[in-house]
């Protein structure tokens, strides 16, 4: 009998075996509806064209200098109207930081401009799984977007990318549209910038391939932003290695 309830101990602690504790503890804490894609994205790294692998691991090896250093590495996405590829990227690295236990990334998003976080956007990230409350109305709504149960949500709206609400110093700038790129040859407080220039699907609008394109740039951009992660990931796995005595 003493036997049966020492097993049964071990097993609620998930010992017996080990390596459900293992598997417990390395797992993060997704929405459950947002775990296929990512289990998806995160197998795909291979389809990185080679190219862009250039530029996103000279931006990897940027988060990397931030992290050794014992400080935070923040990362402000910018678009001209902040209303859809920057939004993309912000909650993409976010959660891509977050499956790789990257707890000193934080992501942010803003604009040239200020229009509105665009609900074509929303509606691609709903379909990719995120759980996104729509918190306000007007021309300029506040979008709540989750991608983890113990994680407060991003706050998605148009923004400048300057706002009070992201970091004016000590941020890595990433230029996601070519027109933001030509018009913010400067930005002002970053300690880098790098050029990311995805294709707008708002080219496609009302359009009978509408759908798709907002569908393949998530797919891009989740795909990248995981390459950074993962690449970040395994630098710092390398580097604590490498420490051991």
């Amino acid at each position: 009998m003493k036997a049966r309830l020492a097993l049964a101990l071990l097993a609620l602690l998930g010992v017996a075996g080990c390596s459900g504790l293992r598997e417990a503890t390395s797992k993060p804490g997704l929405l459950p509806a947002l775990q296929p894609y990512v289990q998806e994205v995160a197998s795909e790294l291979d389809r990185v064209p080679a190219e862009r692998r250039v530029v996103l691991g000279a931006i990897a090896a940027d988060i990397s200098v931030q992290l050794a250093a014992g400080k935070p590495a923040q990362l402000t996405f910018i678009c001209t109207h902040n209303s859809r590829r920057s939004h993309m990227s912000q909650i993409w690295a976010q959660t891509a930081a977050y499956h790789y236990r990257l707890d000193q990334v934080s992501t942010f998003s803003g604009g040239t401009d200020v229009t509105a976080c665009n609900c074509r956007t929303v509606t691609a990230m709903r379909r990719a799984g995120f759980d996104i409350q729509d918190a306000t109305t007007g021309d300029n709504p506040l979008y709540l977007v989750r991608y983890a149960g113990d994680r407060p949500p991003i706050r998605a709206y148009s923004k400048l990318y300057n706002a009070d609400a992201n970091p004016r110093s000590r941020f890595i700038a990433l230029m996601t549209c070519s027109s933001a790129d030509k018009s913010c040859p400067i930005v002002k407080g970053a300690i880098a910038r790098h050029a990311i220039h995805y294709t707008d699907p708002r080219l496609c609008d009302d359009t009978p391939t509408e759908t798709t394109a907002y569908n393949e740039r998530c797919r891009e951009i989740a795909r990248e932003m995981f390459y950074i992660m993962a690449e970040v990931r395994r630098q710092r796995d390398r580097a604590s290695v490498a420490a051991r005595p």
